[in-house]
């Protein structure tokens, strides 16, 4: 269904010594090419029927919040799970351009972890807030995770694109201040230096089909999307081979537990690569 990239040799897909240097220095690497316009298509069709309620196989989701957003007149929409459902977000998982890069950037073999979406629709496109994603993946232990944004539209500041705070991979976890309220929640967490690095927040413009990769500490969050056009994405979340659960509970809804201690494996958390 969801046909595999095109190219000579697998090793095309390799990220530069600069490229895997840049990512460890700053926390992320953005502009890589993952998916053909025709893959991007495919993705789009599926989303479009995922987005409904109603959808035949709804109860795959892991969560489903047909809209996130704090804001009444904002829109947000944020699932997980999809790769569960239909056959594009599934087989996306396993696309050398993705796992290639994935590999060597988290050093090893690749375990998936969860994936995302995030849909924020024309004129009233809801915030992202900063944020870092391992604050919320603490269940899982060592940090040895990796997530990758796949812009599904062009992505610009005027829609509301990805923004990282370089660096910021270093800090210490941070407590959760909420994913789609205040961006500036997150500043009653920080101190004076951490505030001055906002500063320098970078923002990722990407075209369709376009990634990012960054580390699960790096802060991120995007702004509101008022333009005429939708910005809608993609988001796979992964691990290196090895990490463990931390807890006793599901690490997701509806999949069953893996003791504390115990390595995460198993057919909702497959190994993408040797």
């Amino acid at each position: 269904m969801f046909s595999p990239q095109i190219k000579r040799d697998p090793g095309g897909f390799r990220l530069s010594e600069d490229q895997v240097n840049f990512f460890h220095e700053h926390g992320y690497l953005t502009g890589v090419r993952l998916l053909t316009d025709e893959q991007v298509e495919i993705l789009r069709r599926e989303l479009a029927d995922l987005t409904d309620p109603k959808h035949p196989r709804h109860e795959l989701f892991y969560e489903y919040r047909s809209n996130e957003s704090a804001a009444a007149d904002h829109s947000l929409f944020h699932a997980l799970g999809a790769w569960r459902i239909t056959p594009g977000f599934h087989d996306v998982l396993w696309n050398p351009a993705f796992t290639i890069p994935a590999a060597q950037l988290l050093g090893g073999p690749v375990r998936f972890w969860h994936d995302q979406l995030f849909c924020k629709p024309a004129h009233h496109g809801g915030v992202v807030a900063w944020h870092q994603d391992y604050s919320y993946w603490t269940r899982t232990q060592p940090l040895a995770h990796l997530t990758c944004w796949i812009g599904l539209d062009d992505s610009t500041r005027e829609n509301g694109c990805l923004q990282y705070i370089p660096g910021s991979h270093r800090w210490p976890d941070l407590p959760i201040t909420g994913l789609a309220g205040d961006m500036e929640a997150i500043h009653s967490v920080l101190n004076a230096e951490q505030r001055r690095q906002f500063d320098a927040a970078v923002a990722i413009e990407l075209k369709q089909g376009e990634a990012s990769f960054h580390h699960p500490r790096l802060v991120h969050g995007s702004f509101a999307n008022h333009s005429d056009r939708a910005r809608r994405a993609t988001v796979i979340n992964v691990m290196r081979d090895g990490v463990r659960s931390a807890t006793n509970e599901p690490l997701l809804h509806g999949v069953p537990a893996i003791p504390a201690g115990e390595k995460v494996k198993g057919q909702f958390f497959p190994l993408l690569t040797q």
